[in-house]
């Protein structure tokens, strides 16, 4: 079966922090390889943006850097780079003050007006006000233009509300798209297909049949360049209160009416509304935070994380566990379970959906016990789905039960390789189908979920708890499932 893929109209795109990281070792690759694929016509312009002075030479020449190493020795995808290059340009200016503005604004209304204009906000969220209301100042905030926002949207309720209020004043919400790239990634995608284009497994979605629910972003580095917003952000808000909860309300949610955007983030919405809340009366209880120690990892030695910092002392996590609970009838009592941490021995994103015991086994003794089925949708590093059944194991000898995964590869399955998140996302702004975005009710339940777990770690006044670099965690993680009976699904249990 061949798939079509189908192209976008030309648009202009400016990238604010177009020097940045995330531009160049993500934005930047990601729309190279849609141009590759013809997705991206050539009339398109992709306009670099940020305070450093320069030209568009010398742009082009860091950005074809940055694709050399995305890309590797790819012959063919090394002789396409200068065609993308012609796309690009360059505009100094700064953000917070009048300086390049008239020029980028003579740039940006320099076309057809239909045209569709992104601004994609990939800088330190203190500036997005200030992007915001300057792009209206210009008024380039008319006609069909959207604005991307980068997480994180806040560090509490109150701040979220101020950046929703303040870019809301300048944009209409239908022109907003708050981006997170694990909603691009394509297992998260195959999670509605496999539950709402398969008899399979949407009626046995629930309580009665599944038992649990584990929800693990692993990650084997540590802080890296991001120490002072780390420091001031911890894990719960760099990853639970975006990521995993949004992985969690794609698992949990009711069936949308339709795949259009307000259907599916209605029933995301209802999911976060239905958590049930964690707070000083039991955050002790239903949470574990962590904070990682000088050891192996990577393959050798790794320091600590307030070595990684350069201080002597800090409060903040950087790992995560907590147990999760979704007060309606469709989940009533299956907890989820979710942890998140730096320094692990994986890289690694999955979601584990752990069925429920038989409730009567038919087979002799000695012939092993049937161990619950388990759905595995790993979301990187190799996307793909794993479905584990009891089978016999083949040969004579009496029947002998052993547990196997049903195994599809992405990659093997259709013979390609898998999209990064930000191909499908930024093509998806430039369509305008915010489907895959949050919106901002979402963001504001979500901290409104947040905060209190926050609040409970800050009154108590206990230090995370410390952990090896290159082990999964504090122990304190491992009891708070095994305390129920249950187990973490570790990679190296597969």
């Amino acid at each position: 079966m061949t798939h079509h893929l189908q192209p976008v109209t030309a648009f202009d795109m400016a990238i604010f922090g177009g020097t940045g990281d995330l531009a160049m070792r993500k934005l930047l690759p990601a729309l190279f390889r849609r141009f590759v694929d013809d997705q991206i016509p050539p009339a398109s312009r992709i306009i670099g943006v940020a305070r450093t002075e320069q030209g568009d030479a010398d742009y082009r020449a860091s950005v074809a850097e940055a694709l050399q190493r995305a890309i590797g020795g790819d012959a063919e995808l090394l002789e396409r780079i200068p065609a993308f290059l012609q796309l690009v340009c360059y505009r100094a200016l700064d953000a917070t003050g009048e300086a390049g503005w008239q020029e980028f604004a003579a740039l940006m209304c320099n076309g057809d007006a239909e045209r569709v204009r992104v601004f994609y906000l990939s800088t330190s969220p203190g500036i997005f006000v200030d992007i915001c209301q300057r792009l209206r100042e210009h008024d380039l905030h008319r006609g069909n233009t959207r604005v991307v926002i980068e997480k994180p949207i806040g560090n509490d309720l109150d701040s979220a509300r101020a950046i929703n209020d303040a870019v809301g004043a300048v944009f209409d919400e239908q022109q907003i798209y708050r981006i997170d790239h694990y909603l691009g990634k394509e297992t998260v995608q195959n999670l509605l297909a496999l539950r709402f284009a398969n008899a399979l497994f949407e009626p046995l979605w629930n309580a009665a049949h599944i038992d649990h629910v584990q929800i693990s972003v692993a990650e084997t580095v540590g802080v890296e360049q991001r120490g002072p917003y780390y420091d001031h952000a911890g894990a719960l808000r760099d990853m639970v209160q975006n990521h995993m909860l949004q992985l969690l309300c794609m698992v949990a949610m009711e069936p949308p009416t339709s795949l259009s955007p307000d259907s599916v983030r209605d029933e995301k919405l209802k999911v976060l509304h239905a958590l049930k809340p964690i707070d000083a009366g039991n955050a002790s209880r239903l949470t574990v935070r962590g904070q990682y120690r000088a050891g192996a990892a990577n393959g050798g030695a790794a320091p600590g994380y307030l070595t990684d910092l350069g201080r002597d002392g800090s409060r903040t996590e950087t790992f995560v566990a907590l147990k999760a609970e979704v007060g309606n009838w469709r989940w009533a009592g299956v907890p989820f379970y979710l942890r998140t941490g730096k320094r692990l021995p994986l890289r690694m994103s999955e979601i584990v959906v752990n069925f429920r015991s038989i409730p009567y086994s038919i087979f002799a003794e000695g012939s092993g016990t049937a161990q619950p089925n388990k759905l595995v949708l790993r979301l990187q590093p190799d996307e793909g789905v794993k479905l584990w059944v009891m089978a016999k194991y083949p040969g004579p000898g009496g029947l002998r039960l052993t547990c196997v995964p049903l195994d599809m590869s992405f990659a093997d399955a259709f013979g390609v390789a898998q999209p990064d998140a930000y191909e499908r996302l930024l093509l998806d702004v430039v369509r305008g189908n915010p489907t895959l975005f949050m919106r901002r009710d979402e963001v504001e339940a979500a901290w409104r979920w947040i905060d209190p777990v926050l609040a409970a770690w800050q009154s108590s006044g206990d230090a995370p708890h410390g952990y090896t670099a290159g082990t999964w965690g504090p122990s304190a993680s491992v009891a708070l499932i095994e305390r129920d009976g249950r187990t973490w699904h570790d990679d190296d249990s597969d």
